[in-house]
């Protein structure tokens, strides 16, 4: 998919920095900064913009509800949105055949798509279980953007 592409390239300027909107119960939007990525889904392979979130961040309890999400790419005065249903991959959410070290490795790989970096890689890993963070994949239905040359 050439939008996505384009997406991929927006989110490997100022490490994938983005705005994620999910609608709350009562149908306002929710938005927050985070970084993304562009990541295959671990089941379907399915190109995906992925982040790696909090378990318990109330865009999590949106998703689990059915929101669509809309992932914001803003560089200078362009952009692009990439907004579909999103899955979450994570210790409560684990698809069959994945197991905690394949979470692990998940976490890591969602991380770096999104220009993360770290110096110790093991305490990272300690950090996310802790923390019971979560992968989370937005599969694009609709890609727009005000930029043709990306």
């Amino acid at each position: 998919m050439q939008d996505l592409e384009k997406a991929k390239a927006y989110l490997s300027k100022e490490t994938g920095l983005a705005t994620v909107s999910t609608t709350q119960q009562d149908g306002r939007v929710l938005s927050s900064v985070v970084n993304c990525g562009v990541s295959d889904h671990p089941i379907t392979g399915i190109s995906s913009v992925a982040l790696v979130s909090m378990g318990k961040a109330a865009r999590i309890t949106h998703i689990r509800r059915g929101s669509e999400v809309t992932v914001a790419i803003r560089r200078g005065w362009n952009w692009i949105s990439v907004t579909g249903p999103a899955e979450i991959v994570g210790p409560d959410n684990l698809p069959e055949g994945m197991d905690s070290e394949a979470l692990r490795l998940l976490l890591r790989e969602v991380y770096q798509a999104a220009g993360g970096v770290h110096d110790d890689f093991d305490e990272y890993d300690r950090a996310m279980a802790h923390e019971r963070r979560v992968a989370v994949f937005v599969m694009p239905d609709r890609i727009l953007g005000n930029s043709p040359q990306g």
